[in-house]
């Protein structure tokens, strides 16, 4: 077994001094030789760290020495610090950014005014309760929607935004007003998007919200591929995606060719960051690699 770990973290609480919190926590991980990337604001902390699993374990006991921390709940995956580039510490006016840090309210307890926290097997009895009664539970995504083209619970609404920057304008939209009477349970990846997301639905006239307490990652932990999500978690580190078993199905298509994969290339131009998926045939291609805002214009064609 692998003696290194990767954790996933977040804690949304008042913090005075996000700076002094930035600095400790800077100094936490270069003196256990850890990497990856945290946020804080004034409304909490976002985090994921990577390195030895002995290291790993006395950073998390280290930071939960910090009384608004002390509850904080931490997910573990396979992974190292080699899966990160460097050590990135930085303060924010979100913790994710949304585009609405006055809108966020947050005390010791965590976000005020959200969904209703649901953990896996709460879900699958609302489900079941829900569906005696004759309704259907609507679920609704709540990250990139790239990132739900490898993976996604069964039959869910997946938003159509390329960061979260997007969402306010897409739940005002109107596209899912006709959704505002019915019970949604919102998701994300370890649940820290849909802290917020469910909180802007409810603000803007959704009756029955809920989310995923500890996102994916929690539910896939408590279910693997036997549950209502199927395919592959997409993971914001070189990792790009992980499996909960051996069962897990892949329902990406390449865009080359439509065979199946679960694998996010990169865009052959080495300035651009644009992801699409690949098969190992296609991706071996990189003119076919070449997304679309980067194909040159012919020569002597005219742009009108």
């Amino acid at each position: 077994m692998s003696q290194n770990r990767i954790v996933l973290y977040y804690a949304f609480t008042p913090l005075a001094d996000p700076e002094a919190i930035r600095l400790w926590q800077r100094a936490l991980l270069e003196r256990w030789n850890l990497r990856g990337r945290i946020i804080i604001s004034s409304q909490g902390i976002n985090g994921t760290v990577g390195g030895e699993i002995k290291d790993v374990k006395a950073y998390v006991k280290a930071t939960r020495e910090y009384p608004p921390f002390k509850k904080m709940d931490i997910k573990w995956s396979d992974g190292s610090a080699e899966d990160f580039p460097r050590i990135s510490v930085k303060v924010r006016d979100e913790v994710v950014s949304f585009g609405a840090p006055s809108e966020l309210e947050v005390d010791e307890n965590g976000v005020v005014g959200g969904g209703v926290h649901l953990k896996p097997e709460a879900l699958h009895e609302l489900v079941e309760t829900k569906k005696a009664a004759g309704q259907e539970v609507l679920f609704f995504d709540g990250r990139n929607a790239f990132e739900a083209q490898i993976g996604k619970f069964k039959n869910a609404i997946v938003p159509d935004v390329e960061t979260t920057h997007d969402f306010i304008a897409e739940i005002e939209s109107g596209k899912y007003d006709d959704m505002k009477d019915q019970p949604i349970v919102t998701y994300c990846t370890g649940g820290i998007r849909c802290e917020v997301l469910s909180s802007l639905m409810v603000k803007r006239g959704f009756k029955e919200v809920y989310q995923m307490q500890g996102g994916i990652v929690r539910y896939g932990e408590t279910y693997g591929d036997k549950g209502l999500w199927e395919g592959s978690l997409y993971v914001f580190d070189k990792r790009m995606h992980m499996e909960f078993s051996e069962d897990a199905v892949t329902i990406g298509k390449c865009v080359g060719c439509s065979a199946p994969t679960n694998k996010f290339e990169n865009c052959s131009n080495l300035t651009c960051r644009n992801l699409r998926l690949f098969c190992a045939d296609c991706a071996a291609n990189d003119e076919l690699r070449q997304c679309t805002e980067c194909v040159p214009e012919p020569k002597g064609s005219l742009v009108q």
